[in-house]
């Protein structure tokens, strides 16, 4: 099979998940990919569940019982398959789409995603991530404006990644089999 590369696609990698607040004390979350054989950047602003579940997986943070991700990964792998890569290929409503190629006994798959997850779902399973040159090419448009929109975005790659980390205990939990106390 052919990857993204070998039809118009530029390879990027995750690179980090960041916070931007504005004058206004907005903040927004940004994913930020890097060109892998360049220096361009693919800034994405998205929603705090899937920065924070990005971040996370970025900073090597574990949880006891899986999440959203963790659960989509491990169905795609507990079917014998495996993501092959990610391409964000289309602007849709002003929203950065991507389709994820899954591979497995039946074959190759494409499925539809938003970005976030999608990039989500390729920090966990390791997967090549690409991005289509005219969707490259909007999100520099996105960046070079006046607004302040276009300033925040600018600023993203020069910004520290965040970090999450689970809260140690600070007191003995609970026995919930006979209630607190």
């Amino acid at each position: 099979m052919t990857t993204a590369t070998g039809v118009g696609f530029i390879e990027m990698r995750i690179s980090k998940v960041v916070a931007v607040g504005g004058a206004d004390d907005d903040i927004v979350q940004c994913i930020v990919l890097d060109e892998v054989h360049g220096d361009r950047h693919l800034v994405i602003e998205v929603g705090s569940p899937e920065a924070f579940s990005l971040a996370a997986t970025l900073g090597g943070t574990e949880w006891p019982r899986p999440m959203t991700y963790q659960f989509m990964a491990a169905a795609v792998e507990s079917l014998g398959a495996r993501v092959r890569q990610v391409r964000l290929d289309r602007v849709i409503g002003g929203a950065y789409a991507a389709t994820v190629e899954l591979e497995g006994p039946a074959g190759t798959g494409l499925v539809d995603a938003r970005s976030s997850d999608a990039l989500n779902l390729a920090a966990l399973a390791n997967a090549a991530v690409f991005v289509a040159a005219q969707v490259l090419d909007e999100n520099e448009r996105r960046r070079a404006g006046d607004e302040t929109q276009a300033a925040l975005l600018r600023r993203a790659p020069e910004l520290p990644p965040m970090t999450v980390r689970r809260a140690e205990p600070t007191e003995e939990p609970w026995d919930w089999v006979d209630g607190p106390g």
